[in-house]
């Protein structure tokens, strides 16, 4: 009987071709879902025959209910080595061996500094213009001068500051745990988080999503920042409160924001961000280039490949 496996939310229909999945045994069935499901019960209806499902980051949450009604399931495998939509104990109590795989944040640091340009320049506000029949209808920043502010400093956070450097931007930074000697080496000042705020002409977001992190940008520090400033996030849409930045956003009271990053995603055509001309959207598309999705797909499928000799590979812990 053939083992099947699930590629779930291939958006751009490309899983098959960054990989050789002919490199697994040959009983291996494929299916392939190039959508996302939101609900939980359709989600486990759509699952429940595979015994293998593959994951793209966190675009399919797995909480404790759905490994409740998935009881073929015996591996799954998510790209990355940490997934945050994973109940992991859950996966581990449910006896379902979970898989990652490596990936390079050089495609997020890009796009951070994509997403900064874009921002400061209004970049896709004179496309849509020009487009129009007008010609330069504002007056973008020069960066060189600016204060760039990094709520986070590990790697992304670091790598952010060396290109802010290059730019001559003054970069502060803070987080719960960052020392002055850490942001020294990184080429940045240690200050509070309220000073962060008030003093950065563009807030970057580097942290990942904790029980800690979750809501730590409110309304208090958004209320901090400069109305000529922007706010940038590519890390996890709900380290911000969403609430209070749509308030500020819609009141002017900082200049706009650039977000790859939301709390439902994909994100709703009725969204309220949607209609904010002060906003640029991308749709959690950091990580999504040729070379990273290349990557994820031939770890996943040597993963696969080794779980079902018995071997399992990248093996994640709850």
């Amino acid at each position: 009987m053939a083992t099947k496996l699930a590629i779930l939310d291939d958006y751009q229909r490309v899983a098959l071709e960054m990989a050789d999945w002919s490199g697994l045994p040959g009983d291996v069935e494929i299916t392939v879902f190039d959508d996302n499901l939101a609900d939980l019960d359709a989600v486990a209806e759509r699952l429940a025959p595979f015994e293998i499902l593959a994951a793209m980051r966190e675009r399919t949450p797995f909480p404790r209910a759905l490994f409740e009604k998935l009881p073929k399931l015996k591996l799954l495998v998510t790209t990355g080595m940490r997934n945050g939509a994973m109940d992991m104990r859950a996966a581990a109590e449910h006896g379902v061996t979970v898989c990652g795989t490596s990936g390079s944040t050089e495609s997020t640091v890009e796009m951070i500094w994509a997403l900064i340009q874009a921002v400061v320049r209004r970049i896709p506000q004179e496309d849509k213009a020009t487009r129009a029949g007008k010609w330069q209808t504002s007056v973008g920043w020069t960066l060189a001068g600016r204060t760039l502010g990094l709520v986070g400093l590990g790697k992304l956070g670091a790598r952010t500051a060396a290109i802010a450097n290059f730019f001559n931007m003054r970069v502060i930074a803070w987080s719960e745990n960052l020392t002055a000697e850490r942001a020294v080496e990184c080429g940045a000042e240690l200050v509070s988080k309220a000073e962060l705020f008030r003093q950065s002409d563009i807030v970057s977001v580097h942290l990942i999503l904790s029980k800690r992190s979750r809501g730590l940008i409110g309304a208090d520090d958004l209320a901090l920042m400069k109305p000529e400033s922007y706010l940038v996030n590519t890390a996890r849409g709900p380290i911000v409160d969403e609430a209070a930045l749509l308030e500020v956003l819609r009141d002017g009271r900082i200049a706009g924001a650039a977000l790859d990053v939301y709390d439902q995603e994909p994100l709703p055509l009725d969204h309220p961000l949607l209609t904010l001309e002060n906003t640029i959207i991308s749709p959690h598309m950091a990580y999504v280039t040729e070379e990273n999705l290349t990557q994820f797909h031939r770890e996943t499928v040597e993963d696969i490949a080794a779980w079902l000799n018995g071997q399992p590979i990248r093996v994640l812990e709850a």
